[in-house]
């Protein structure tokens, strides 16, 4: 049986407590001080015994209170550290101020190799062969910044926390091992929370139900995918779609746009960089996107935009898998499927020299294309009707719908940019304008062609508004073309003054 004693502490209270055990021979095998509580775990103590020693203990000069107990303190939290340590999908280590391994858990046992009981008194110097990466865990007080270190032929990022004695003085460190692969597949989470699958590329056109049928055929086949369309059409988005709906969903997905880094950041981000591979590096280097991708999908975009450099080192990849990190000396081996995207010719690039054939040949073994809005009229305005409830929920106003001639001039609208264009348009029209129905001149379509656009009679209401809306329409649409008041009065045959005016009336410029 186990007991709790609560007592008021004094000098000699404890030892009179467990003189009153030793009085009856009982044989104590666990006794834990925490003032004002001792726990004593006496195995032979049953209940009868219990309250005729309760009632003795009592009797003792502070003694507040007696009581059984389920499990002594100390033994209910070495099970929960255990259970938390084995809960612990990274590898664990906690060791002393020289560097030497007190706990371990089961991760790190099986990492390191060595039997547990084994793994206990060993130094990460004898672990890692990094005599450099004690000496500063010494000398730092166990305050490392983050450093990559090798660990049974395995790579992790090390992350060290300091270790406190009662006096403050610094008496070890928990050192963390993350896998990269393990931080690609949380920082992948992050990134992509609430990222949608087939369900999530909006339209019911034949051109979209044609697209997502072929997309979720490719999904499931394990080969390079190449993803072509203008700007704005949804790329990116296709490519989650496919990740989410092949074997790999599980597994991290990222994306690199290649046009929007140097070649040098661009090599550092895809391949990762060795310790020391230029000035800035983080010691022990830093893994690169194949590295936290591995098992999941790597996501190009503009792969056209790639340097011939890069173009060489990609092309290897797809080889046979392997790459060398910026300044590294050994070649590493991820699972990693590629999907790239361009909306650039590059059968045109390949004759111009700008892009290599055989790189060509190996991302393009499986293809989509992706139609253009114009090419599919019919999913305009459902988009912009998910887009505008979006807004309003974005900006936190009441719902706002839009007109017959708002809609109609969306319907005519060529669209260069594409959905991106779209979402941006309505996105702006909601922000800017206070109106419960917005109307073409809230679209601020340049070069559409509102003139044309009839209004219904409801909508229309008093021939001054009608006129005043025309106008309005008329000077915002021309004022691109003939940027100056007399350029523009020019155009429309009157004086400048008189543009001044409308100008100002309509709060154009």
């Amino acid at each position: 049986m186990r007991i709790d004693v609560h007592f008021t502490d004094r000098v000699g209270i404890a030892q009179e407590i467990l003189a009153a055990l030793a009085s009856r021979a009982l044989s104590v095998s666990a006794v834990e001080v925490e003032p004002p509580h001792i726990y004593i775990e006496a195995p032979a103590l049953d209940a009868d015994q219990f309250a005729v020693l309760r009632a003795e203990l009592m009797g003792v000069a502070g003694v507040r209170s007696v009581a059984d107990l389920e499990m002594l303190p100390g033994v209910r939290r070495r099970l929960y550290l255990d259970a938390l340590m084995t809960s612990q999908a990274d590898p664990v280590l906690a060791v002393d101020g020289r560097g030497v391994v007190v706990l371990a858990n089961a991760a790190a046992v099986s990492v390191c190799g060595i039997p547990e009981a084994e793994l206990a008194g060993r130094s990460l110097r004898e672990l890692t062969g990094d005599a450099a990466l004690v000496e500063a865990l010494v000398a730092q007080g166990a305050r490392l910044p983050v450093s990559e270190v090798q660990i049974g032929g395995q790579r992790f990022l090390m992350e060290s926390v300091a270790l406190h004695d009662a006096a403050g003085s610094v008496a070890g460190a928990l050192l963390t091992l993350h896998a990269p692969q393990r931080l690609g597949e949380r920082i992948s989470a992050l990134q992509n929370h609430g990222a949608g699958g087939f369900e999530a590329i909006l339209g019911q056109s034949p051109a979209i139900r044609t697209l997502k049928q072929r997309a979720m055929r490719m999904a499931q086949v394990d080969a390079p995918l190449m993803i072509r369309g203008e700007t704005g059409t949804g790329k990116e988005l296709v490519a989650q779609a496919c990740h989410a709906g092949s074997p790999r969903r599980d597994q991290p997905f990222f994306a690199l746009n290649c046009a929007a880094l140097p070649e040098s950041l661009a090599e550092s981000e895809l391949f990762g960089y060795a310790s020391g591979a230029f000035t800035g590096a983080l010691r022990g280097g830093r893994p690169g996107l194949l590295e936290l991708t591995d098992g999941g999908t790597l996501f190009l975009d503009e792969v056209g935009e790639m340097s011939p450099y890069l173009q060489a080192k990609l092309l290897r990849f797809l080889n046979d898998g392997s790459f060398r990190r910026v300044g590294g000396e050994r070649d590493i081996k991820v699972n990693v499927r590629i999907i790239s995207a361009t909306h650039r010719a590059l059968e045109d690039m390949v004759v111009s020299g700008a892009f290599r054939q055989d790189l060509l040949f190996r991302l393009d073994v499986l293809q989509l294309n992706l139609p253009p809005l114009r090419e599919r009229t019919e999913d305009i305005l459902p988009l912009a009707q998910v887009f505008l409830e979006r807004a309003c929920a974005q900006i936190g106003r009441p719902k706002v719908r839009l007109s017959r001639a708002a809609r109609e001039a969306l319907v005519a609208n060529p669209w260069h940019g594409n959905v991106r264009q779209l979402q941006n348009v309505v996105f702006r029209a909601v922000t800017l304008s206070d109106a419960a129905v917005i109307d073409v001149a809230a679209l601020e379509l340049a070069g559409a062609d509102v003139t044309a656009v009839p209004q219904s009679a409801a909508e229309v209401g008093t021939l001054e508004a009608a006129v005043a809306a025309f106008e309005r329409d008329l000077l915002q649409r021309l004022l691109p073309e003939y940027p100056s008041t007399r350029k523009l009065a020019e155009r429309l045959g009157t004086s400048h003054s008189a543009i001044a005016t409308r100008l100002r009336r309509h709060g154009l410029s």
